[in-house]
């Protein structure tokens, strides 16, 4: 990776979008509260309202390589390679998240695929993937090309697999339906050569992004991977890991389902692609290389979005916190980064508990800072001999 600047990225103010409106009311009050030089205000009316930001629109080139550089810290290992989730119970939380969170702000996730129906589903205004692994950023440039260079769904699909694409798929296919039509198809070795010729030429040639060697055998690496493992592929593929949620397939990760059957992966409908594509070719999807509980990363993402005046709509850290208290990591360290970001009443976090009984559930982000200034500590779900248990959890 090439050396990262003293300071962070500024994004020019011709890349910067106006200001969001509020009512006449909202106007009037936010102009009371800055001349009082109050900074980070948040407008309260009838209901929340969204604090006015200055989010770019789009990203150059340039300055997304360079967001990637600035605001990453040096990668380090872990135990599992993550090429795909094994959070079967993700999108359960969906229909209360897009109730409650804080909308149209930034979106702080970690890991693979799974960010993507998280995005789909909130749309926020930016979206940062931090992972400690430099192989996941990787990946996550492998899947912006194939966002960007693949008309539809069933295109994205047959590109990402390496599967020839099945006669009768259309946009008004399901997501089951979708992947029934790839269930029994074989590899195809020419597909794989000319996609990832194509993967090449789009992050070299157009993006102009300055990989190294190690990094484009990375790539084809990780895409190898989802050739040989196809829509079956799991969270255990080809790991000396027996056992971690095998039948959770990705196939089953994009045809699972909320409480009530309704499907919000990012590959369930063509409008939700879309979504996500369009993220990406306008480079607001920015993977990153950070620990959690390392000394720049979440302090830098924070940083740039009070420059910006944005505030944190979602932080999926699915079940990170577990590898980072002591004495694996410095959960200190990450209350701390975590009180630095921009948050409101509906900041959220996304977590998930491991084990026999797996769930995904909900934290105010607001309430866990609050805890973490006062020196209080905070309920929360861990796992214990494989089930769920409340129990107090400190920042110190």
């Amino acid at each position: 990776m090439a050396s990262s600047a003293d300071t962070l990225h500024r994004i020019p103010r011709s890349a910067r979008q106006g200001a969001r409106r509020t009512s006449a009311f909202g106007r009037a009050w936010c102009r009371l509260w800055v001349m009082s030089a109050v900074v980070a205000v948040m407008c309260v009316g009838a209901g929340r309202l969204e604090a006015a930001d200055t989010l770019p629109g789009r990203l150059s080139d340039e300055e997304l390589w360079r967001l990637i550089v600035d605001l990453s810290e040096p990668g380090g290992p872990f135990i599992f390679e993550n090429f795909v989730s094994n959070e079967i119970t993700f999108q359960r939380v969906i229909p209360e998240l897009k109730k409650t969170a804080t909308r149209h702000g930034a979106y702080l996730g970690v890991g693979p695929e799974q960010n993507f129906t998280y995005i789909a589903a909130l749309e926020p205004k930016i979206a940062f993937i931090i992972d400690i692994r430099r192989q996941n950023m990787l990946e996550q440039l492998l899947y912006k090309a194939l966002f960007e260079i693949s008309n539809d769904r069933a295109d994205f699909v047959s590109r990402l697999f390496s599967r020839p694409r099945p006669r009768g798929l259309n946009k008004a296919s399901t997501a089951d339906e979708l992947f029934s039509a790839f269930k029994y198809y074989f590899p195809d070795p020419r597909l794989f050569d000319r996609t990832l010729k194509d993967v090449r030429r789009i992050l070299t040639a157009v993006h102009h992004f300055p990989l190294t060697a190690v990094d484009h055998e990375t790539i084809e690496m990780v895409f190898k991977t989802f050739r040989e493992g196809g829509p079956s592929i799991n969270y255990a593929f080809d790991r000396h890991a027996p056992g971690l949620n095998s039948n959770h397939t990705y196939a089953a990760l994009m045809t699972a389902s909320d409480e009530d059957g309704a499907q919000w992966s990012y590959l369930a409908t063509e409008d939700r692609y879309r979504r996500v594509q369009e993220m990406q070719r306008k480079n607001l999807i920015v993977p990153l290389v950070g620990d959690f509980a390392g000394p720049k990363t979440l302090l830098a993402v924070g940083a740039y979005l009070k420059e910006h005046g944005a505030r944190v709509s979602v932080f999926y850290a699915s079940n990170v916190e577990e590898y980072i208290r002591k004495p694996l990591g410095n959960y200190t360290r990450f209350c701390s980064s975590v009180a630095s970001l921009p948050v409101d009443s509906g900041s959220t976090f996304i977590r998930w508990t491991s084990g026999t009984a797996p769930r995904t559930f909900l934290g105010s982000m607001a309430e866990f800072i609050d805890a973490f200034t006062e020196g209080r500590p905070f309920p929360f779900e861990v796992r214990a001999a494989n089930r769920r248990v409340l129990a107090q959890i400190s920042c110190n």
